[in-house]
């Protein structure tokens, strides 16, 4: 009997530490106890390079979360760490394919996250929902990701949608300045297209006033040639819709040929004090760089006015301790840490036992403030009426570039029921 007993409590024992890793335990590709995986790819090289510090940026955010202890008492999320692999993919459409089909065949991610670029984001969708792996918080504001989520359910956007920050160029030109000349210098992609789809939206009856349209391609050396067609049209209102490297480029280019348009709007992924302030110093664009207009939907790290903020206290905490070598005023920087703290978020959302069902799921009915955006700003998506949305982020703010170096705003934030 005392054997039989022994043998009834060490397997009670069993059975009870069996149950207890059950509880906690998951079957879900990228997920275990201890550990949930995740990657993206991102231009460190080629021509959209001036983006390369978000990822890193990112994976501060995921160490801080991985050494800090959560809402729950514990260290990561629900106890697990989170492990960020980001690969190069050079803005290269073809080799982002080919990376993330590594990420997730080799490396076995539970989502990918982030992945920066339209075309790119656009080449890996099919291949990402025919798998139903998330293809999560894309960095682009591509219209698509929010306009088209029934066909592609496992693809989800973040940052306010191009078609909207156009549109919102527009209302601002036809209310502003109604008889404006307005010539347009864009990427010659889906994502400078939407820009220029926005702003024909917002015109409406004043899309005449455009008297130019130079596209570009995004492997082109110079713009040269497109800048000096703009400024021969007469326009006297700018817009710049392309990435970093040619945005630089177009305001040297126009201050060597002595073009100065009465307003500049730049697209709000190029419009950083980096950026402009490169323009300015490098190029001797102060002229131009101090007539820049852009929309903004998150704080701005170079602006003094937010030193107090709890919210970017904590982001300057997180770049002093785990990326020191990065440049905290920074907006791409500061878009990286938000962007991680959304998917975080999202990740908590999905529940302690998380699956990639779960975690879309959370992200297709979601309202929670993100305290790194402007303030009054939510995230929200829903699949149910009356307003029916997959734009997370549907407000934004006019401001204009300072000779201080930093944007002020000129105009409350505007918002959009929908997000276009």
């Amino acid at each position: 009997m005392r054997r039989f007993m022994l043998i009834a409590i060490a397997l009670v024992a069993a059975l009870g530490i069996t149950a207890s890793t059950a509880s906690t335990a998951t079957n879900e590709t990228g997920v275990t106890d201890k550990t949930i995986t995740i990657g993206g790819t991102f231009p460190l090289t080629g021509p959209a390079s001036g983006y390369a510090t978000i990822p890193a940026a990112m994976k501060a955010y995921f160490s801080y979360v991985n050494a800090r202890r959560g809402p729950d008492g514990k260290r990561g999320v629900f106890g697990r760490q989170i492990v960020w692999k980001y690969l190069d993919d050079g803005y290269s459409p073809v080799q982002a394919g080919q990376l993330t089909k590594q990420l997730v065949e080799q490396d076995k991610v539970f989502s990918i996250v982030g992945s920066l670029g339209t075309e790119v984001n656009l080449a890996i969708r099919p291949y990402l929902n025919q798998l139903k792996v998330p293809q999560m918080l894309v960095s682009t504001g591509a219209t698509t990701w929010g306009a088209d989520w029934k066909q592609y359910p496992w693809t989800t956007g973040w940052q306010p949608a191009y078609q909207l920050e156009g549109r919102l160029y527009g209302e601002t030109i036809a209310h502003s300045s109604p008889n404006a000349k307005i010539g347009v210098l864009y990427q010659n992609d889906d994502y400078g297209k939407d820009y220029v789809a926005g702003l024909k939206n917002g015109l409406g009856a004043k899309t005449s006033n455009i008297v130019d349209e130079e596209p570009f391609e995004v492997t082109a050396t110079s713009v040269a040639a497109q800048i000096a067609k703009l400024k021969g049209s007469g326009a006297n209102v700018f817009m710049i819709f392309a990435t970093p490297a040619k945005t630089i480029q177009a305001y040297a280019t126009a201050t060597a040929l002595k073009w100065l348009p009465d307003s500049v709007y730049t697209n709000s992924v190029s419009a950083t004090d980096t950026f402009l302030t490169v323009a300015k110093t490098s190029y001797g664009a102060g002229a131009l760089t101090s007539r820049t207009y852009t929309f903004q939907y998150a704080k701005d790290p170079a602006n003094p006015k937010w030193s107090d903020d709890p919210a970017m206290k904590l982001y300057n905490q997180v770049m002093a301790k785990y990326y020191p070598k990065g440049r905290a005023t920074d907006a791409l920087n500061y878009y990286g840490v938000a962007a991680a703290q959304a998917f975080t978020q999202l990740l908590y959302a999905a529940g302690k036992n998380p699956t990639r069902q779960s975690l879309v799921n959370a992200y297709r009915n979601w309202t929670e403030a993100n305290a790194f955006l402007l303030p009054g700003l939510k995230q929200r998506t829903s699949t149910r009426k009356p307003v029916v949305s997959q734009f997370p982020i549907r407000c934004e703010q006019l401001v204009k570039f300072s000779d201080a170096g930093t944007f002020q705003p000129v105009a409350r934030a505007r918002c959009s029921v929908s997000g276009t």
